[in-house]
């Protein structure tokens, strides 16, 4: 696989993530933390991890299909992770550990993915006639729906 395509794969990652934990805070939180996931201002936390997320993997989208940079964009994610997965391995035994280890195993991961592909992109080059709707769903133009 390309590293576009790995770039674009992980960023639609991201946003589905992201709308998981703005959408469902709770479901989502609980996923990651337990039960205290369905205490309010947890999921206020959580709505705005999920926005952060939705942000970061959006811009690696437009920034790809615009063709600016997309290595500070891949970057703010590794960084988001790897904190994700510092807090995570803080929380200790707060968090139950069939839930704490594999939400460290997946945030170690996506750490590891965008350390390795931000290197990749000092510079992008845009994909003629691509949208930002068409490569976040994959959809080519001509398939994506006329607005208006």
């Amino acid at each position: 696989m390309e590293p576009r395509e790995r770039a674009l794969l992980h960023a639609r990652a991201r946003l589905a993530v992201g709308a998981a934990f703005v959408l469902l805070p709770g479901l989502a939180g609980r996923m990651w933390i337990g039960s205290d996931a369905a205490r309010r201002p947890v999921k206020v936390l959580a709505r705005a991890f999920g926005a952060r997320d939705l942000a970061i993997g959006l811009g690696v989208v437009i920034a790809l299909d615009r063709g600016t940079p997309v290595r500070g964009w891949i970057e703010a994610g590794a960084l988001s992770d790897a904190v994700d997965t510092a807090a995570s391995l803080l929380a200790g035994g707060s968090i139950h550990p069939a839930i704490r280890w594999p939400a460290i195993a997946v945030g170690a991961s996506s750490t590891a993915i965008g350390a390795s592909l931000a290197p990749v992109f000092e510079h992008a080059e845009p994909i003629p006639g691509q949208t930002p709707e068409a490569a976040v769903t994959g959809h080519p133009p001509e398939n994506q729906p006329e607005l208006g």
